[in-house]
């Protein structure tokens, strides 16, 4: 095998990235935008000792899952994975990512795993960060193309609200009007680093932040003037400050230029005040879904006492509440343990308490209280939960454990590890946040043995 060779190859399967993988040589070749299912004319553009990467050439037979990308950006975008199949090849490759990793690494069979599967696929992310650069045609905002910090301008996101394209154009326009660089990462010069928007979906407010890399912003009042103009739901317009030169979107401080610095929103029948840095769920119905089954498998019947590490801004905690004797919620970010307590008092719900600590230094320090629960639920961010956390759990033995997972691989370890500790698989479930990007969610129960 040499590169540049030409192969016509069967796609016997795919990545969890959404690229298609030949059988080539005996070597595994893979080949992005093709379907399991094709044959293909691949191109050999990169050998190495551990993979193999083709340039797909040409669609000799094509599956009949392959669709038109209904996005003109899609495979220049890093954003969107699968829109090249038809939803329901997605959702079952989704579903045999998260059965394949808890056979191969987490050492079970998960059979028989269903997925929830999305009831759209477009406008269904309550949350945008556009990252903003200079153009030769001047200040655009987008998305970086994968892997990389290429900006790929993005004038309409259909996963997105259509609000946020409005605001992004606002944004650039005021932008231009003034004379207001964006954030140079090369140089560090320059202002405009990102465009955040969020949109309640219940309640339909909008937050509009702006990251820049300034202590201050000119012409803030027009900003306004003009955001809440073009859309009429903006409630909130706030300024970040990030002068990092690193990759971290938001900074530490907030300056809020018009509104409360924060918007409401309702999920599974509780109110919550979301700031720019609370962690919530991206879709809103799916979140539910998630959540229900969350709560069903904590098997919840009024007297149990519950932990719920990396709370956020305490949806599940609170969920978690109304069928609890009590809920213990525990968040590293400070913004979202005040959002969390400010939630619980709204929503009227007194069995409650949170503190921010990271999770294994509180789940320590409950161990050592004495505090006992009956079930801990776990959502941890995509690098799983730490082996401080995993010895904690253990040592506080409760009978149930749920865990939230963005990560079927981190989760698969995870259990595995937990299974070594006298934790025994019961069930796992997906369920599509995402759709037509490469993530998706499980809940896991596991039951002290």
């Amino acid at each position: 095998m040499q590169k540049n060779q030409i192969f016509t190859a069967g796609i016997t399967g795919c990545t969890s990235q959404g690229m298609g993988v030949a059988r080539i040589e005996d070597r595994a070749v893979f080949v992005k935008g093709a379907i399991p299912g094709e044959v293909c004319a691949v191109r050999i553009v990169k050998i190495t000792k551990t993979a193999v990467y083709g340039r797909l050439e040409q669609i000799l037979e094509p599956s009949p899952h392959r669709v038109t990308p209904a996005c003109p950006h899609f495979g220049k975008c890093g954003g969107c994975d699968f829109m090249h199949m038809d939803y329901a090849l997605e959702t079952e490759l989704k579903r045999q990512r998260v059965s394949d990793a808890l056979r191969r690494i987490g050492g079970i069979d998960p059979e028989p795993l269903a997925i929830a599967a999305a009831p759209t696929c477009e406008g269904y992310r309550n949350k945008v960060q556009f990252p903003v650069a200079m153009t030769k045609d001047g200040p655009a905002a987008g998305f970086f193309r994968s892997r990389s910090h290429d900006l790929i301008p993005v004038t309409r996101c259909l996963i997105q609200p259509e609000e946020a394209s409005l605001i992004s154009r606002v944004v650039l326009e005021w932008m231009t009007r003034y004379h207001i660089l964006p954030y140079d990462e090369s140089a560090r010069t320059g202002y405009i680093r990102h465009i955040f928007v969020r949109k309640a979906a219940v309640t339909g407010a909008v937050m509009v932040c702006i990251t820049a890399n300034s202590e201050t912003l000119p012409k803030t009042k027009q900003l306004v003037a003009a955001l809440r103009a073009a859309v009429p739901a903006v409630t909130s317009v706030i300024h970040n400050v990030n002068t990092r030169p690193d990759n971290v979107i938001l900074g530490e401080t907030y300056h809020t230029l018009w509104g409360e610095g924060f918007i409401e929103d309702e999920l599974c029948s509780l109110r919550f005040r979301l700031s720019p840095a609370s962690f919530y769920q991206v879709n809103h119905h799916q979140a539910e879904v998630l959540y229900q089954k969350a709560l069903a498998l904590a098997d919840l019947h009024g007297t149990e006492t519950v932990l719920d590490l990396y709370c956020g801004t305490g949806t599940i905690t609170l969920c978690l509440a109304r069928d609890a004797g009590q809920a213990i919620g525990v968040e590293v970010v400070p913004q979202a343990i005040e959002d969390a307590k400010e939630n619980a008092r709204r929503n009227g719900i007194e069995n409650v308490r949170f503190f921010c600590a990271d999770a294994g230094q509180a789940a320590k320090q409950l161990s050592a209280e004495g505090i006992h629960p009956d079930v801990i639920t776990v959502d941890p961010p995509r690098k799983g939960i730490s082996a401080e956390v995993i010895e904690a759990v253990a040592e506080m033995a409760p009978e149930r454990l749920v865990y939230v997972s963005c990560d079927p691989g981190t989760l698969a370890r995870d259990v595995k590890l937990l299974s070594e500790r006298g934790y025994v698989f019961r069930s796992a479930e997906a369920v599509d946040l995402f759709p037509r990007t490469k993530h998706v969610e499980t809940v896991c129960l596991l039951t002290h043995s």
